[in-house]
C-alpha cells in the first residue's frame, strides 16, 4: 500500500516537471512569421497597458516579473527568441506586471507573504538544529521550538497557495485573452499558448501539494 502511495506522489511531483519541459520544447523552435520578439512583445504590452516604469531585461534566474524593481525578466534563450513558447512566457509575466498596476489583491498578499516566507525560511533550519539540544535539557520547552519551525515551514506552504491563482490569473485572465483580443496569434497557435500556459500552471500545483505534504509530516510528528 506504502509503495503504491509512493509511486502516486512521485508522479505527481515530478510529471508536470516532465511534460511542462515537454511542452516548452516542443514549441520552442523560431517563428518567421512572428513580427517580433519577446522582449519586443512585451516592451509592446507595457506601452498599450500603460505599466509606467517597467522595463524588460534578461535574467539567468528564471523568467519572472518583479515587482520591486518593476521588471519583466526573460532568460536569455527567451528573450530574443521568436518561438511560441518565448511570446506566450512574455505575455504571462506582463500578466504579472498588469496585476502589480492595478494593484490586484491577490498579488499584493502574495508579496506581503512571499517577504514574510524569507523570514520564516531563516529562522526554520536553526529552529530545527536547536531542537534536539532543548529536547535534551526540556522535552516540553522543545516542543516549542518545534512548533516554531513548522510555522516557517507553513509560511512557505502559504506562498505557495496563493501563488496557484495569482499564477492561473496572469495565464488564464491575462496573457491568453490579451493574445487572442490583440490577435498576436492565430487560432492554432493560441491552442498550443493554452497547453503551455496549462502545464506550467501543473508545476505550481505540484509545488503547492509538496509543500502540503510537508506540512502534514510535521504536524503528524508534533502530535505524537
Amino acid at each position: 500500500m506504502w509503495i503504491l502511495v509512493f509511486i502516486v506522489l512521485l508522479a505527481i511531483f515530478t510529471l508536470p516537471q516532465w511534460w511542462v519541459g515537454r511542452v516548452l520544447k516542443a514549441h520552442d523552435q523560431p517563428r518567421e512569421d512572428f513580427p517580433g520578439d519577446a522582449a519586443e512583445l512585451a516592451e509592446h504590452l507595457i506601452g498599450k497597458y500603460e505599466l509606467e516604469g517597467v522595463e524588460v531585461e534578461g535574467t539567468a534566474m528564471g523568467d519572472h516579473y518583479d515587482p520591486m524593481d518593476k521588471k519583466v525578466r526573460l532568460t536569455e534563450d527567451k528573450l530574443h527568441s521568436k518561438s511560441l513558447t518565448a511570446v506566450v512566457v512574455a505575455a504571462h509575466e506582463v500578466g504579472h506586471a498588469i496585476q502589480h498596476h492595478h494593484k490586484e489583491s491577490l498579488f499584493q498578499a502574495r508579496i506581503t507573504a512571499a517577504r514574510f516566507a524569507i523570514v520564516a525560511e531563516r529562522i526554520a533550519p536553526v529552529a530545527f538544529w536547536i531542537t534536539p539540544l532543548i529536547a535534551a535539557m526540556n522535552p516540553a520547552a522543545s516542543r516549542v521550538s518545534l512548533v516554531v519551525a513548522i510555522l516557517s515551514v507553513l509560511a512557505s506552504t502559504l506562498v505557495h497557495l496563493i501563488t496557484l491563482p495569482v499564477e492561473w490569473d496572469a495565464s488564464f485572465g491575462k496573457a491568453l485573452p490579451i493574445l487572442e483580443k490583440g490577435e498576436y496569434l492565430n487560432d492554432e497557435d493560441m491552442k498550443s499558448a493554452r497547453k503551455i500556459l496549462t502545464a506550467a500552471a501543473l508545476t505550481y500545483v505540484a509545488g503547492s501539494l509538496a509543500s502540503l505534504l510537508n506540512v502534514w509530516r510535521w504536524i503528524r510528528y508534533l502530535r505524537r
